[in-house]
Order: structure tokens, then C-alpha cells, then sequence
């Protein structure tokens, strides 16, 4: 009855969503876990990048860049202006980003591996503890994520080298509809392909397979897993942004009362806004993979 059930009534990939958060809210030391390994990586990088930027103020202070006198008025200018202090500062940040960019990502790629072993042997106690397994889906993770941004990046700037043109009018519309439209483009694109690296290290343990035979059954699981997989990686993109606007919308609610707070409040509300965006960013990341887990289990089989 159940079975049949089931088959004329499919689930839809978000239709248990609710229950995921509550599952993951009953258990509030998964979250903790997610939070904990990402700021163990978090703190030390952005103390490490917050030094090198005082260095490079040092080196070169913003009045001497012409940021001291930046025309508000006039956002043309103020643009040029920008362009040429970014044109005295990108050597000075390349410089930095040629060694620090590197150790980011390996140790990035080593915390995040032994973090997210931890927290899916949390999830599912008696999967196998494979960091080195894990560090490399990672890492593969990690490199599909740079050059989405790449390609991102390179398509902004095709479209405003072809809507600001010297000399002409530049298209100021185009080039505001290009973005958007290549912004969203990329964001469902990356929902598209990027589940795949949430997925593997569920079939690695659960099944106990390779790397290379995880990343292989990705691309096997049948159109009615794959499409459930990938609406949930779709929401959960949602999510995010909404968590973004949410995050914005407090810190910029106490900007009318400036003057009153004062500029301490202001930094603590900021600071508030940012610490709630990445906890609560990280507490949905736990709620996916509680989602492919349940989903792995009902189209997979137990363990």
C-alpha cells in the first residue's frame, strides 16, 4: 500500500523541507559543528588578509591613491577616480593574492574535509572517517566554484566592454539587463552542476565506493533522483540570497538613527548582521545534506 502509494504520489524534492529544519534544529550541535569548522578556517585567514591590507594602506595611503577626493556628484568621475586607484593598488593586492590565495585554498580544502567528515558521521553514525577521500571532492568542489566565478567575471566584463564604449553613449540599460540576466544565469547554472560535489561524499560513505566511483554514480542516479537533487539545490541557492536581503535589510535599519546610536552601534549591528548571515547560511547547508541524505536512503536503499 505504502509502495504504491508512493508511486502514484511522487515526492517532491522540497516537499519534506520543513521537516529537514526541524530535524536539524532538534540537533543543535550539528549546526555548531558546521559553524565551528568553517570559522576555525574563517578566523585565521581573515586576521592573515586584514594584515596584509593594513600593509598595503601603509605602503600606499588611500589620499595618495586619490580616494581622498572622490566626487560624489558626479559618478562619472568618481568612477575614473576608482580605476585609478585600483590601477596603483592591483599590483600591491596581486602581490598578496599570489601566496595567500593558495594556502587559503589548501587549508580551506584540509578543514573542510575533516569538518565535513564529522559532521556526516554526526548525521548518519557509522560511516567509515575519510578525510583524504573527502579533501579531494572538496577540493574538486572548490574548483568548480572558481571557475563558475571566472566565467562569471569575464562575462560581466564582455558586456560592459560592449555597452560603455569611449567615445559613444554608453548603454547604461543593456548593460544593467546583461547583468542581471548573466547573474541569474550563472546562479541556476551552478545549481545545475554543483550538487554533484554534495552528493558524492554521501555515495562515498554510504557505499563505501572510491572517490572516482562516487563522482561516476553522480551521473547514474536516474532522472527522478537527479531532478529532486538538484530542486533542493535550487531552493537552498534561494534561500541564501533571501538570507543576504535579510541580512541587509538589518544592518541598514538602524541608518536612520545614526546620528543618535552613534558609530559603535552601528558596527555592532553590522557585525550582528554578518554573524547571523553565516550561521544561518551554515544551518541550511546542514539542512541540504540532511535533505540528499534522506533522499540518498528512499532511491538508494538503506546503507
Amino acid at each position: 500500500m505504502a509502495s504504491t502509494l508512493h508511486e502514484t504520489q511522487p515526492i517532491r524534492g522540497t516537499q519534506s523541507f520543513v521537516a529537514q529544519m526541524g530535524w536539524v534544529s532538534a540537533r543543535p550541535s550539528l549546526t555548531a559543528l558546521e559553524v565551528g569548522w568553517n570559522w576555525i578556517f574563517a578566523v585565521p585567514f581573515l586576521a592573515i588578509a586584514l594584515t596584509e591590507a593594513q600593509r598595503i594602506l601603509f605602503t600606499l595611503p588611500p589620499e595618495a591613491a586619490g580616494l581622498g577626493n572622490l566626487d560624489p556628484q558626479n559618478p562619472w568621475l568618481a568612477a575614473e577616480q576608482l580605476n585609478h586607484a585600483l590601477a596603483l593598488y592591483w599590483p600591491l593586492v596581486l602581490g598578496v593574492v599570489h601566496w595567500l590565495f593558495p594556502l587559503a585554498a589548501i587549508a580551506w580544502i584540509v578543514v573542510s574535509g575533516f569538518g565535513r567528515n564529522l559532521l556526516l558521521r554526526r548525521m548518519e553514525p557509522g560511516l567509515r572517517f575519510r578525510p583524504l577521500a573527502v579533501m579531494a571532492l572538496q577540493g574538486c568542489w572548490l574548483a568548480l566554484l572558481l571557475l563558475t566565478l571566472w566565467c562569471w567575471l569575464e562575462s560581466i566584463a564582455w558586456a560592459a566592454a560592449t555597452h560603455i564604449v569611449p567615445g559613444t553613449e554608453p548603454d547604461l540599460i543593456g548593460l544593467s539587463a546583461w547583468t542581471v540576466f548573466l547573474s541569474l544565469g550563472f546562479f541556476s547554472l551552478w545549481a545545475l552542476v554543483s550538487w554533484v560535489f554534495s552528493v558524492a561524499p554521501l555515495l562515498m560513505l554510504l557505499e563505501e565506493r572510491s572517490v572516482l566511483s562516487a563522482l561516476r554514480q553522480c551521473f547514474t542516479l536516474g532522472k527522478t533522483f537527479t531532478n529532486k537533487l538538484i530542486e533542493i539545490n535550487l531552493v537552498m541557492g534561494i534561500v541564501k540570497l533571501a538570507l543576504i536581503v535579510v541580512a541587509m535589510v538589518f544592518s541598514a535599519a538602524p541608518l536612520p538613527f545614526s546620528d543618535e546610536l552613534g558609530p559603535e552601534a552601528l558596527h555592532f549591528v553590522w557585525a550582528m548582521s554578518l554573524i547571523f548571515f553565516f550561521v544561518a547560511s551554515d544551518y541550511f547547508q546542514v539542512v541540504r545534506l540532511k535533505g540528499f541524505l534522506e533522499f540518498c536512503r528512499m532511491f538508494r536503499g538503506p546503507r
